[in-house]
């Protein structure tokens, strides 16, 4: 067996584990497909007639000069005009409770123009959907909204941020549709219209090709990781050249100089 027939073993082998609650899989799974993005929506929300005009997967949002940027896992909008971003978050930290604020707060700059009125934003809901029961209770959503503390009233700025538990089974809707977000299996889907984008990306050779084009991205992603860990530690004990660390990481200069930087501040 050649060296590339192995690493497309390989990466044939790591499509049959994916699952929809990976995030790379995800994207493909919603890529041009709004009646699956319709379906999850209108179920996390509660919302049965939910109508969503466009979705975008990997959706650079713009931001102002020197903020951090965001790439959001699913975005929508609906026929009012309401926006949606659905991100999954495998692991604890990345659904601390203020990167869901940010990711809102990146979502109102993305939709309020210059000298455009503040009554102008749309509503927004920022959905976290974990792998885990991220706050512990056993409930399959956690509703997050302003108050005013002295009123006891919401306070109505549009503004929705919900959690939903990846862990959460049952018979109901959302019951069904965790457990096909943790399927590897498109036959043990309760939702057809999750099975068969299933099918598609893990046994058409189209789906195939196009997931195995992703899966060689998440390894050059994966080593590009590998190697920025191994030039900070190169950079922690302060006795390598910037040169050396280049020649071992395989990083640019400027790779390395940004890196520097950060590690200094």
């Amino acid at each position: 067996m050649t060296l590339e027939e192995q690493k497309r073993q390989e990466d044939l082998q790591r499509l049959r584990g994916l699952r929809p609650i990976d995030d790379d899989f995800m994207r493909c799974l919603f890529k041009d497909n709004i009646p699956l993005v319709e379906l999850v929506l209108r179920i996390i929300t509660g919302k049965p007639d939910l109508i969503i005009t466009n979705c975008q997967t990997q959706k650079d949002m713009k931001r102002l000069g020197g903020a951090r940027s965001i790439c959001l896992d699913a975005y929508g909008t609906d026929t009012a005009g309401k926006k949606y971003d659905m991100e999954i978050q495998r692991e604890d930290k990345g659904a601390d409770p203020h990167r869901a604020r940010y990711h809102s707060s990146v979502i109102d700059i993305e939709n309020l123009d210059a000298r455009q009125d503040f009554s102008k934003l749309p509503d927004t809901y920022t959905i976290f959907i974990t792998e885990k029961d991220f706050f512990g209770k056993g409930e399959p959503f956690y509703f997050v909204e302003r108050i005013n503390i002295t009123t006891g009233e919401p306070f109505a700025d549009g503004e929705h941020i919900l959690y939903v538990n990846g862990e959460y089974r049952g018979t109901s809707d959302i019951g069904k549709l965790m457990h096909d977000f943790s399927c590897t299996d498109a036959d043990d889907m309760n939702f057809e219209l999750m099975a068969e984008r299933t099918r598609y990306l893990k046994e058409n050779p189209k789906g195939v090709n196009e997931m195995c084009k992703v899966i060689e991205d998440m390894r050059t992603q994966e080593r590009k990781e590998t190697m920025t860990e191994i030039a900070l530690r190169m950079l922690r004990a302060g006795r390598y050249a910037l040169e050396e660390i280049v020649n071992i990481s395989g990083l640019s200069l400027d790779e390395v100089k940004n890196l520097q930087t950060g590690h200094n501040t």
